[in-house]
């Protein structure tokens, strides 16, 4: 994952409402949820969950699949898991002591 891509998920994230709706897509894994049911899990106006979905959309984070008259979203795990690499990849490479010389 570049840099750019990285600070772009991160800021996504760093707001509450975008990280509680991205935490119930992971959970609800591939099957993904019904933007109805996501907003009614989470108590939030149709307006307002649209502007979140569409941030974290943007930043790669999750993406949507048309359902007839609304759109089931599902976390993107690959882009999840590269954030996860780029964070730690270079995990105690500094650190002689490191207990985990292959990394975290």
């Amino acid at each position: 994952m570049e840099h750019k891509n990285a600070t772009v998920a991160l800021a996504a994230l760093g707001h509450a409402t975008r990280l509680s709706i991205f935490r119930l897509l992971v959970q609800a894994g591939g099957t993904g949820k019904l933007a109805g049911d996501i907003a009614q899990a989470l108590d939030l106006p149709g307006a307002t969950l649209s502007f979140h979905l569409k941030e974290l959309t943007v930043a790669g984070l999750i993406n949507g699949e048309q359902r007839g008259r609304t759109i089931c979203y599902r976390a993107e795990f690959e882009t999840m898991t590269a954030l996860v690499a780029y964070l730690t990849e270079n995990c105690c490479a500094d650190d002689l002591s490191c207990e985990r010389p292959g990394g975290c």
